[in-house]
């Protein structure tokens, strides 16, 4: 697990979740859009095998934007667009 942020030059903050099970990865990166202002970009990597319906879920009930899920082998990757806070 690396569980580390990086910002880059377009702003959009990546978190390597890989190595968590669920449901730590989507509580990692809820926590983390809890920082961050509406529009902005969340980049998720996880090999967590439920990841893809638990960040599909998240999105949809939390009012996020996931604009990417991508897989490639056990590893995947979310795009996720922060929607307005509750």
């Amino acid at each position: 697990m690396n569980d580390t942020f990086v910002a880059d030059e377009n702003a959009a903050i990546t978190l390597d979740l890989t190595g968590l099970k669920c449901p730590l990865p989507v509580l990692k990166a809820r926590r983390q859009i809890g920082q961050m202002t509406p529009g902005s970009t969340l980049v998720v990597t996880a090999d967590d095998p439920a990841a893809p319906l638990d960040f599909d879920h998240f999105c949809t009930t939390n009012g996020h934007v996931l604009a990417g899920n991508d897989a490639a082998g056990n590893l995947f990757t979310f795009t996720i667009i922060v929607g307005a806070p509750d």
